[in-house]
């Protein structure tokens, strides 16, 4: 099912529609990444009014591109029924200690997805 964007509701039929067959989410992009697998990266530090993939707690936190996902419609703008605004999504890596202090483990890390819009170099 294609996505459209409309400031109608969806009906009962096309939610079960929708349900049934599932989202192509994926999008088109006629440029290349802007990172690619082992850059440094900072989540964007960001206060949007509306809807954000972008957790707080990464805010402002510097990892590594570990996996180019490829391009996808961006969920902060179709939320609001807005434009699909196709980009890159990325799979980044924060080590634990950079997200919750010293006192977390040296050994772990978080894995998220996260989209362009949401990433700077450091």
């Amino acid at each position: 099912m294609a996505i459209e964007t409309s400031n109608e509701c969806m009906g009962v039929d096309q939610a079960k529609a929708l349900l049934q067959s599932g989202v192509d989410c994926r999008g088109v992009s006629n440029h290349p990444p802007r990172f690619q697998v082992e850059d440094i990266i900072r989540a964007k530090v960001m206060h949007p009014a509306t809807y954000t993939r972008l957790p707080r707690y990464v805010r402002g936190k510097i990892g590594t591109i570990t996996k180019v996902h490829g391009v996808y419609v961006f969920p902060d703008t179709l939320g609001q029924r807005l434009e699909t605004k196709p980009q890159y999504v990325y799979s980044v890596r924060f080590a634990a200690q950079e997200l919750w202090g010293p006192d977390a483990s040296a050994k772990d890390f978080l894995y998220i997805d996260l989209f362009d819009d949401h990433l700077d170099a450091p």
